[in-house]
C-alpha cells in the first residue's frame, strides 16, 4: 500500500483551501454543481464556491452556477513533477451541461499528462455508462463513485462497466449503513464523515463494518474523517488507527 500525504501550496494546481487526505493536488478545469442526492445536502463545494465568489477570485464570478474553464485544460501538463490529482473537486465531470466534446478533452490531457496520477469522482455513473465508451481509459485514470448510503449502491454497477483500471469507492459523507454494498470488482474505498455546519452523524459500526469487508477482500482501505462541525477536534483515528491504504500507483502506470 501507498501512503502518499506530502502536500505543498506548489502541488495545487488551482485555488483550493480545502485539504483532502487522500490526494496531493487538485484540478479543476469544470466548477459549479447541482443537487442529485441525499449526500449533496451540505456539499462543501458549494460552501467554498460562494466563499470564492464574495472575495471576488478569478473564474468563480458565477458562484456555483456549472461553469467551463478551458484556460485551465492544461494546467497538469505543465506540472512535471508526478503527483496524485483530484479532477473537479469543485464539481462533477459528468454533470448533464458538460458536454461529451468538453470531458473528451479532460481526458485527452490526463491521456497524455501520463506521470500523473488522476482521481476521478462521480454521483453520475449513469451518465458515465452512457459516455464511457468515447473515453481512453489510460492506466493513470482511477474512476470512482460516491455511496453515501444503501440507496445509492447501485451506482457501483454502472462504474463497474466502465475500463478504468482503478474503481473505487467514495463512502463521504456517509450517513447512514452501506451493509448491502457489493465491494467485488473494487480496488480501493474510502470512508469520511460529513463535516462544518448541519454535518450529519457517521456511526462507528458503519465504519467498521466496511472495514471489516475491506480487509476480509484485501481492499485498500482509507478512513478520512469523522467530520463534525469541528472535524480537527474529531480526528482520523479509529480504534488508535491511522487508516490510510491506497492502491499501488505502480498499479497505475505512474512509475
Amino acid at each position: 500500500m501507498l501512503t502518499s500525504k506530502n502536500k505543498t501550496k506548489d502541488n495545487v494546481l488551482e485555488n483550493s483551501q480545502v485539504k483532502i487526505e487522500w490526494t496531493e493536488s487538485t484540478w479543476n478545469p469544470i466548477s459549479g454543481c447541482t443537487k442529485v442526492s441525499r449526500g449533496c445536502e451540505n456539499c462543501y463545494a458549494e460552501r467554498m464556491a460562494k466563499r470564492l465568489k464574495a472575495m471576488g477570485t478569478r473564474g468563480y464570478e458565477n458562484g456555483f452556477e456549472v461553469t467551463l474553464h478551458p484556460e485551465s485544460l492544461e494546467k497538469p501538463l505543465k506540472l512535471k513533477k508526478p503527483q496524485i490529482i483530484f479532477v473537479n473537486s469543485m464539481s462533477d465531470i459528468f454533470h448533464e451541461k458538460v458536454s461529451d466534446e468538453y470531458i473528451l478533452k479532460i481526458f485527452d490531457v490526463m491521456n497524455r499528462a501520463h506521470w500523473h496520477t488522476f482521481q476521478v469522482l462521480t454521483k453520475r455513473p449513469k451518465r458515465l455508462e452512457k459516455i464511457a465508451h468515447k473515453l481512453k481509459w489510460t492506466d493513470n485514470i482511477w474512476m470512482g463513485v460516491t455511496v453515501e448510503a444503501n440507496e445509492y449502491v447501485d451506482r457501483v454497477d454502472y462504474l463497474l462497466k466502465c475500463d478504468a483500471v482503478i474503481k473505487f469507492l467514495s463512502l463521504e459523507p456517509l450517513i447512514d449503513s452501506v451493509d448491502k454494498l457489493d465491494y467485488s470488482g473494487i480496488d480501493w474505498v474510502i470512508v469520511g464523515g460529513e463535516s462544518g455546519y448541519g454535518a450529519r452523524i457517521i456511526k462507528k459500526e458503519w465504519v467498521l463494518q466496511i472495514k471489516d469487508q475491506c480487509e476480509k477482500l484485501n481492499i485498500p482501505f482509507f478512513f478520512k474523517q469523522w467530520g463534525g462541525v469541528n472535524k480537527k477536534k474529531s480526528g482520523r483515528l479509529l480504534d488508535g488507527k491511522l487508516y490510510d491504504q491506497m492502491p499501488e500507483l505502480e498499479l497505475s502506470g505512474l512509475f
